[in-house]
C-alpha cells in the first residue's frame, strides 16, 4: 500500500508540474481533481479536501520555482532575451503574495464542499477568460507597459481565492494578463511562473497555519513536480504559442467538467 502511495503520488506530481512548465502554470488546476480523484480510485488513499488543497499549494511552489530556474538557464545557455518581465513579477507579485497569505490561512476554516465549490466557478471563469481573443503580441518586449493597478488588485483577489483552493492561481491569472494587461503570450507564460512562486509561498505559510498537511503524500508529490517542471519548461520554448494558449483551455475545461460533475450529481 506504501509502495503504491508513493508511485501514485509521484506520478500525479510528474503529470502536475510538467503542464506547470509547459503551460506556465502552477499545476494545481491539474492537480486538484487528480489528488482528489485519482488515489482512491487506485486504493492507494483517500484525501480530504483540505488535505488536496495542503499538498497541491506545496507543489506548486515546487514546480514553479523549478519551471522559473528551467528558464532562466535556457536564456543563459542561449543568451537570449529574458521572458521574465521584472517589473510584472514585482507589481502582480506583490499583490498575489498578500491575497494568498489570507487565502490560505482562511481555507483550514471552510468545509471542503465549499472549496470545491470555489475551483469550480475559478475554472469556468478561466476558460472563458482565455477564450476571448487576445489584443496583444507574441513580440518579446524589454519595455512592457501595462496597467498597474489593474495587475495588482486582479493579482491581489486571484491569490486570495487561489490560497483558499491550494493553487497558485496562474490558471485564472494567465488569461488576465492575456486578455486585460495585453502581455505577450510567451512573456506571460514565463513570468507567470515566478509570480506563481511568490503566490506560493505565501500559501504554504498559510497552509502551514492551517494545518491539514499530510507529510509523505506531499513529500512524494513534490519529487515528481521537480523531474516534470523542467522538462515542461524545456518543451515549452519549442512549441507554437497557439497550441501553449489552447492547450491550456481544453485542460482547463476538462477538470472545471470532472468538478462540477462531482458537485451536481454526488
Amino acid at each position: 500500500m506504501e509502495t503504491l502511495l508513493m508511485i501514485t503520488m509521484i506520478a500525479l506530481g510528474f503529470v502536475g508540474s510538467f503542464f506547470s512548465g509547459l503551460l506556465g502554470i502552477g499545476g494545481a488546476i491539474i492537480n486538484f481533481p487528480l489528488l482528489l480523484y485519482v488515489p482512491p480510485i487506485l486504493g492507494a488513499a483517500q484525501f480530504s479536501a483540505h488535505e488536496v488543497s495542503s499538498i497541491s499549494m506545496i507543489q506548486v511552489f515546487f514546480a514553479s520555482l523549478a519551471g522559473v530556474l528551467a528558464f532562466r538557464k535556457k536564456r543563459k545557455t542561449e543568451k537570449s532575451l529574458s521572458l521574465v518581465n521584472k517589473r510584472l513579477v514585482l507589481y502582480m507579485g506583490a499583490g498575489i503574495l498578500t491575497g494568498s497569505l489570507i487565502g490560505g490561512f482562511v481555507s483550514g476554516m471552510l468545509d471542503g464542499d465549499l472549496i470545491n465549490l470555489i475551483y469550480g466557478v475559478l475554472a469556468v471563469i478561466a476558460v472563458i477568460l482565455m477564450l476571448i481573443p487576445s489584443k496583444g503580441t507574441d513580440e518579446i518586449r524589454e519595455n512592457l507597459q501595462f496597467n498597474t493597478f489593474i495587475a495588482v488588485i486582479s493579482a491581489f483577489l486571484v491569490g486570495i481565492v487561489s490560497g483558499i483552493v491550494g493553487a497558485g492561481g496562474a490558471f485564472i491569472l494567465i488569461p488576465i494578463m492575456l486578455t486585460v494587461l495585453h502581455i505577450p503570450t510567451r512573456t506571460t507564460i514565463a513570468s507567470s511562473l515566478a509570480i506563481v512562486f511568490i503566490s506560493a509561498a505565501g500559501g504554504v505559510i498559510g497552509k502551514i497555519s492551517g494545518g491539514a498537511i499530510p507529510i509523505w503524500p506531499t513529500i512524494f508529490t513534490v519529487i515528481g513536480s521537480l523531474i516534470g517542471a523542467p522538462l515542461g519548461s524545456k518543451i515549452s520554448t519549442k512549441m507554437n504559442v497557439v497550441f501553449l494558449r489552447y492547450g491550456l483551455v481544453v485542460l482547463i475545461a476538462l477538470t472545471a467538467i470532472k468538478v462540477w460533475s462531482s458537485i451536481l450529481f454526488i
